[in-house]
């Protein structure tokens, strides 16, 4: 399958923390072929082993996570609506009327909210805990038959491309919920759909990232690998007017992958800072180096582990992120692919050895 079909169908798919199991099956799906060792830890985690090209110069972690940003439901109301919270960081501006999936059987519902004309002169952001999930239900009874307290919801977006996206437009663009992290599974799935590199590749498809880098730490350690990748999303600051005059945006669409230096959570490394960077120009990848601070991605549950792991964060800019829809352009995706694949590729002993 292409990749826009792959990003369609993992973005489509239902995977909030700690409920990752539809993403996980596609995932499973579309690599087994195409590695040499495959399994599911008790964590949920898939993680996959592709050996080297001839005699493996280094061991290679790519890590990418399989879920979401999402709601779990905390039980009915007296008259047939449901409690929830969110799962991860969700912004309580964008909840009021957003259609969402509930469960294992995508059980449709609605954030409720007054319409306009019927609200009070007070607009002011309603707090989640304000909120109810109406399902339909006529009474409390018929709302706890229908949905479990723990089970998990998630926005009822659709995936699509769009802007000239499905004739190769170099700015066609794509739209869906979950491309935080639904992206990069998509592109550290074309890698490992790819040919063979002089390193091998320890394929991480990690859960409960959006709650603490759960899956992360747990995969890091198992694996143990002389260096690792976060392949993540991150946040395009492009549009006014969000963008502060006095600052670049920190990332922007079209202007290829990001290159991290600096999270509120972690340091990437230097060296490998260096060597990316090396490759896009020596390759002609067009990336970018992304603002310091803020956010965050799975590279901050790699680095700590055993003794230390190497590690670097590459994400494609993404506008909208944790919304009901974000929006990626393709080119992006294709040059983090590309940028991603050769830096590994190119890595070695020497560009690891500390001074």
């Amino acid at each position: 399958m292409s990749l826009t079909t792959n990003l369609k169908n993992l973005s489509n798919a239902n995977g909030v923390s700690g409920a990752e199991s539809a993403v996980r099956k596609i995932v499973i799906e579309l690599i087994k072929d195409h590695v040499d060792e495959l399994r599911v830890d008790t964590m949920g985690n898939v993680l996959a082993v592709k050996r080297a090209r001839g005699k493996a110069s280094l061991r290679v972690l790519l890590d990418a996570h399989l879920d979401e940003i999402g709601f779990m439901i905390f039980g009915p109301n007296s008259d047939g609506t449901l409690k929830f919270r969110a799962v991860g960081g969700i912004d309580d501006r964008i909840l009021p009327g957003k259609a969402v999936l509930i469960g294992p059987d995508r059980i449709p519902g609605v954030i409720g909210v007054k319409p306009i004309h019927l609200a009070s002169h007070d607009k002011t952001v309603t707090s989640i805990e304000d909120l109810a999930i109406d399902i339909g239900a006529a009474s409390e009874e018929e709302a706890r038959n229908a949905v479990s307290v723990g089970q998990t919801a998630t926005f009822a977006t659709e995936f699509r491309t769009w802007n000239g996206a499905a004739n190769g437009a170099a700015n066609g663009a794509a739209s869906g919920k979950a491309l935080d992290d639904r992206a990069g599974c998509a592109m550290l799935i074309e890698i490992l759909r790819g040919p063979r590199l002089p390193v091998e590749i320890l394929a991480a498809f990690t859960v409960q990232e959006e709650v603490g880098l759960r899956g992360a730490q747990v995969a890091a350690h198992a694996f143990d690998p002389d260096a690792a990748v976060a392949i993540d999303a991150t946040p395009a600051n492009d549009l006014p007017p969000t963008i502060d005059q006095d600052l670049s945006p920190n990332t922007c669409l079209g202007h290829g992958p990001a290159i991290y230096v600096m999270t509120r959570r972690d340091l990437s490394d230097p060296r490998l800072v260096k060597h990316f960077i090396e490759t896009g120009d020596a390759l002609k990848i067009p990336y970018q180096v992304r603002q310091p601070g803020g956010g965050g991605t799975d590279a901050g549950g790699i680095i700590p582990t055993r003794s230390g792991v190497p590690t670097i964060s590459v994400s494609v800019p993404t506008r909208y992120l944790h919304s009901p829809a974000a929006l990626i352009y393709l080119s992006d995706v294709r040059h983090t692919i590309e940028l991603v694949r050769e830096s590994v590729a190119r890595l070695t002993p020497q560009i690891l050895r500390r001074q």
